[in-house]
């Protein structure tokens, strides 16, 4: 099948702004719903506004242990009898007139009270006779220690909007207003692909000449950090034919693929000639730095990416490019990376003419957040993914300065 023309062109390097643009465009289009368990949702985005069904909390309660009184009728140091005992989960009559009721934490306040006072601030008397009284050393002020109706959440309120990505105390807070089930954007079904007659799976016996396949553990952590388990991950061998045959296999099953290697123009570099022949290549070479090697297309109604071999390109491109398509594919209203501004403790007196992404650590100096850059920027160094804090951004044909502005994109927030 030919390349799709418009966008594709393989004559100059694509920026990377308007790849992105283009494949979150298609991304959005593949977006479906699902219901699923409230306890399941950890991760998932919002396909639709959430709105909260009931008050939290739902009626005026205790915010400690103490009496429940009404101000007006007291001064300090008078005595009331104890009308009633108040637990949590239970039921109160009305406050009688001049009397004080006995009252836990979370416990509903009852009518006619309007504070509670704790209990350190009472003498109990009359326990061993059952003729309960309490004396209030302190009269605390109307509303003290009560926790209103609607204080935290009110009935109608909009919790969440549809697209937001759901943390775990979201999931409380859901939980709260009785929510037990919840509608979120349907996963895609993903799998892996690595190429490569070198590569080895981490655990066999390294021949001369062979490397442990790291690409396929870190696409699979990568995706897991999504919540996405992949369907399959599989390894072809350097030919065209197994390379063709497995595209075809796993286009059947699958919604997205995602495929490491194979896709420069090397005699041995299979990946982007079998897409252009089972499917469709829109995308191809990058105007980025490390990243240039990377495809994308379909193969029928599957999605392809294929990411560059070297281990920091393939975790780069992940992040600039497949991370945000599969948050926008699940609904995702913001799938880009957060990115803060930093400013730079390095310079770059030549330009670049692709848009650079510099491996960083960050330091603090007069109340702002410097980047200096790790020696070796090789993208065959994984350990300086681990070494480095995050990516500083370095657009293409930008020379720099120490003190000059950068954006930087934190590892912490992406993975």
């Amino acid at each position: 099948m030919a390349s799709s023309g418009a966008f594709m062109s393989t004559a100059t390097l694509k920026p990377v702004g308007q790849v992105r643009d283009h494949i979150l465009q298609v991304a959005r289009t593949r977006l479906t719903r699902e219901t699923i368990p409230l306890s399941e949702a950890l991760g998932r985005i919002l396909a639709t506004d959430v709105i909260a069904a009931v008050d939290v909390p739902p009626w005026d309660n205790s915010a400690m242990d103490g009496y429940a009184i009404r101000v007006a009728e007291l001064a300090d140091g008078d005595v009331l009898p104890v009308s009633q005992r108040i637990t949590a989960g239970s039921s109160p009559v009305p406050l009688h007139p001049g009397t004080a009721a006995r009252i836990f934490t979370g416990a509903p306040v009852p009518d006619g009270a309007d504070a509670v006072v704790m209990q350190e601030n009472c003498e109990q008397s009359g326990v061993e006779t059952n003729t309960q009284s309490v004396c209030i050393l302190q009269v605390p002020q109307a509303g003290a220690n009560v926790r209103r109706r609607g204080a935290d959440i009110q009935k109608g309120e909009l919790l969440f909007a549809a697209g937001y990505r759901l943390q775990a105390a979201d999931l409380g807070l859901l939980a709260s207003t009785g929510v037990s089930h919840i509608a979120v954007g349907r996963m895609p079904r993903v799998a892996i692909l690595t190429t490569g007659d070198e590569l080895v799976a981490p655990g066999e016996e390294l021949a001369p000449g062979q490397i442990y396949n790291s690409n396929a553990v870190t696409l699979q952590g990568l995706l897991n950090g999504l919540g996405i388990v992949p369907q399959q991950v599989r390894h072809v061998a350097d030919t065209l034919a197994q390379t063709q045959g497995v595209l075809r296999e796993l286009a059947q099953t699958c919604d997205c693929i995602i495929s490491s290697g194979g896709v420069s123009a090397g005699e041995e570099d299979h990946v982007r000639r079998a897409l252009q022949e089972e499917g469709q290549l829109d995308v191809w070479k990058l105007a980025l730095k490390p990243g240039k090697p990377f495809a994308f297309g379909h193969l029928h109604d599957t999605l392809f990416f294929g990411l560059p071999g070297n281990p920091v390109s393939s975790f780069v491109t992940f992040v600039l490019l497949v991370r945000p398509a599969l948050l926008a594919w699940m609904g995702a209203a913001r799938p880009l990376p957060t990115s803060w501004p930093v400013r730079a403790d390095f310079e770059r007196p030549v330009a670049s003419e692709r848009e650079e992404y510099l491996r960083v650590t960050c330091h603090e100096r007069d109340s702002q957040v410097w980047v200096t850059p790790l020696a070796d920027q090789s993208s065959g160094v994984l350990s300086s993914i681990h070494t480095a804090d995050g990516l500083a951004i370095v657009p293409s044909g930008q020379t720099l300065a120490i003190g000059d502005a950068l954006r930087f994109i934190a590892f912490s927030d992406i993975v």
